[in-house]
């Protein structure tokens, strides 16, 4: 009954490692200089180089304390943000904004707002040296 999740999940995965190892030219992301400096600044090496930093996703930098905090503290908060604002940060502001939904434009500017806040203060603080 359910096995179109297990299809999706696999799409998924396969259509990653496709985009990946097929269809990507190599190219590096094209960060405002600024947010390179504030990131290396942070401790951010390869700052625009690289889509995932091995300051967070390297195997030695996950299996720390820190490491485990960061990626446990922040899956709680996006399936606790998911279900308490009744959907996904895509699904409001998409769908739910192209509707007209008053609780999908409050949802998504307490999105902008948190991202903000996690921008501007937190990651100063998991980050700073």
């Amino acid at each position: 009954a359910y096995r179109w999740n297990l299809v999706v999940v696999l799409g998924a995965i396969i259509g990653g490692y496709i985009a990946v190892n097929f269809l990507s030219d190599g190219s590096t992301i094209a960060l405002n200089s600024q947010t390179v400096a504030d990131l290396s600044q942070l401790g951010f090496v390869n700052a625009g180089e690289t889509l995932l930093p091995a300051e967070i996703y390297a195997w030695d930098n996950v299996l720390t304390v820190k490491g485990m905090a960061i990626l446990i503290i922040a899956g709680f908060l996006v399936g606790f943000g998911t279900r308490y604002a009744g959907g996904c940060t895509s699904g409001h502001a998409i769908t739910g904004l192209s509707n007209l939904q008053w609780p999908s434009l409050v949802a998504v500017v307490g999105f902008f707002i948190g991202g903000l806040i996690m921008t501007h203060f937190l990651l100063p603080i998991i980050f700073g040296q």
